[in-house]
């Protein structure tokens, strides 16, 4: 799903909008941002995993921002352009250090369709941490510019998460999709053969 990016509280309307159409056990994946998305909303009885992708994975009524203020301030955050109570990234910062390593006219078009964010979004504080009671999955970026990968791994660590890293930018779901979409079968308990059949 494509979350609005205005408040956590649409956001996390959203995605349970989808989840009520589920009529089986789903896995809840998301990247960067959406992490947050995740734990607020997976602990929803049909939520049988959660995947964080390079992702922020709040504890409930944490400051998250406090928390990543403890590590080196990625490169992006000098790329961050404000406008009427949004942001986003400058085309620099976007290829630089958010789409390092995607093909450069995949990830320009990637640019282009960016979400503008609401300012208070990133502030908002999460009222559940799915996942302290879920199995948990996560993928560090090695390379990535946008949160800093020591912040993402002692994240996949505080969660007890199976992790895998990749020599990734942010945006590792592009760049290495096979390996991400692997990592999610495994969450869901599919594992791809020699072959790339999947298998339960």
């Amino acid at each position: 799903m494509q979350n609005p990016l205005q408040s956590l509280a649409l956001d996390a309307a959203a995605t349970r909008r989808i989840l009520a159409l589920q009529d089986g056990p789903t896995v809840l994946v998301g990247h960067s941002f959406a992490g947050t998305i995740i734990s607020e909303t997976g602990i929803d009885p049909i939520v049988s995993a959660l995947v964080y992708v390079a992702a922020r994975a709040p504890d409930a009524g944490e400051d998250f921002g406090a928390l990543a203020a403890q590590y080196p301030k990625p490169p992006a955050a000098a790329g961050v352009v404000r406008a009427n109570g949004y942001f986003w990234l400058s085309e620099e910062a976007f290829l630089k250090d958010f789409a390092g390593d995607v093909d450069p006219a995949r990830a320009r078009a990637l640019y282009a369709v960016q979400g503008r964010v609401a300012d208070e979004l990133v502030t908002a504080k999460t009222s559940a941490a799915a996942w302290k009671v879920k199995p948990s999955w996560y993928q560090v970026s090695r390379n990535d510019r946008t949160i800093d990968p020591n912040l993402e791994r002692f994240l996949a660590k505080r969660m007890n998460a199976t992790t895998v890293e990749l020599a990734s930018s942010h945006l590792s779901l592009v760049s290495h999709s096979k390996a991400v979409a692997d990592l999610i079968l495994a969450a869901a308990g599919q594992l791809p053969d020699a072959d790339g059949r999947v298998r339960d």
